[in-house]
């Protein structure tokens, strides 16, 4: 099967059937924030500014890695980046992989720096990938989309569950600490619906990676989209094996707080079930740089970049009303805000022996 009909069920999958995390949650909802009933804070006085990586967001959002390597993919790179042009966001396309195999591709991904000269945009690559394409490649594909950041994504239960799937593990950290020290540009490392513990953000951090992004569990889950793969093709193996793995993974909110704990010089992007501006303020408050999210863009983005535009307006106001009703008007006071964890995040907290 060529790799960019994979990557158009991927798409298909995504937009016709239920792929959210099955029973699990974000446990954002185990977040609760202090409401303020005698706000002093004017709405058209907050600031949503932040700095990432040497860029100035607009405000703490970005678009997760969708796709690429298709007519779709196109249309899809196209809409999302003339919006997060416009609304001074940014956004990282979806692995590039298709594009080293097949250059002709490439043009779905180029699309991107088209639409949005000045905007941040990060190239991707699957860890798999790593090994097989040496930093040449890496750079090619860097420089192809005049990319300001290179994202590797670790997507260890996909692969494992994938029918195509043959993953080999061995040697992936030190291949990331090669690629980290040759890239003269800023290397992100993202997880893909699983989460992330402290223990593996610990290792990112000292292989220089400037930024982690938990995606944790409680959004898309691939153990889902690889099901309903599996089940086109009949193959009741992986029917079985992948419905086990549905809620597999660490919550987004107790991934934040995991490597939250233990990294001091490196960005936390906070993804994996994001739907609205409380869930942003959530994750800033315990401990989010920037948030960034993929599945509510993906209908968007196939209409109009007007339609992207208007999704991703609708997180700006919220996190702007949430901020109100909590009598802040900077995001780095918002990151001061001592949040009130209950339920299975404050449990999670007690027996990892974190703070809240």
């Amino acid at each position: 099967m060529s790799i960019e009909v994979r990557k158009d069920e991927h798409i298909e999958i995504c937009l016709f059937e239920p792929v959210e995390a099955e029973r699990e949650t974000t446990w954002l909802e185990y977040v609760y924030l202090p409401h303020r009933c005698l706000p002093e804070v004017d709405p058209e006085d907050i600031d949503l500014e932040v700095d990432f990586l040497g860029f100035k967001f607009s405000a703490p959002i970005m678009v997760s890695a969708i796709t690429g390597g298709s007519g779709l993919g196109f249309k899809i790179n196209s809409n999302i980046a003339e919006a997060v042009e416009k609304l001074r966001l940014g956004m990282c396309v979806g692995s590039q992989r298709i594009a080293l195999e097949k250059p002709e591709t490439a043009y779905s991904f180029k699309v991107a720096r088209d639409k949005a000269p000045t905007a941040f945009i990060s190239a991707n690559i699957g860890f798999q990938e790593l090994r097989k394409y040496g930093v040449d490649s890496l750079i090619e594909l860097v420089e192809s989309i005049d990319a300001d950041a290179l994202t590797i994504h670790l997507n260890p239960l996909q692969e494992l569950l994938q029918v195509e799937g043959k993953p080999k593990f061995e040697g992936l950290i030190s291949t990331i600490g090669e690629v980290v020290k040759e890239l003269e540009i800023p290397v992100i490392v993202k997880e893909t619906g699983a989460g992330m513990i402290r223990e593996d953000a610990v290792r990112l951090e000292e292989l220089g990676v400037k930024a982690i992004d938990v995606a944790g569990l409680g959004g898309t889950s691939w153990s889902k989209v690889e099901y309903y793969r599996a089940v086109k093709r009949r193959d009741d193996i992986r029917i079985g094996v992948s419905k086990a793995f549905w809620d597999w993974g660490i919550p987004t909110a107790a991934s934040i707080i995991e490597v939250r704990s233990v990294v001091r010089n490196v960005k936390i992007v906070a993804s994996g079930g994001l739907r609205s501006g409380v869930d942003i303020a959530k994750a800033i408050c315990i401990g989010a740089d920037m948030c960034a999210v993929a599945l509510p863009i993906l209908k968007p983005a196939l209409k109009s970049p007007q339609e992207v535009e208007k999704t991703l307006t609708i997180f700006i106001e919220g996190l702007r009303v949430a901020m109100a009703l909590m009598n802040v008007s900077r995001i780095d006071e918002l990151k001061r805000i001592k949040p009130i964890i209950v339920g299975r995040l404050a449990e999670w907290l007690s027996e990892r022996g974190l703070k809240n």
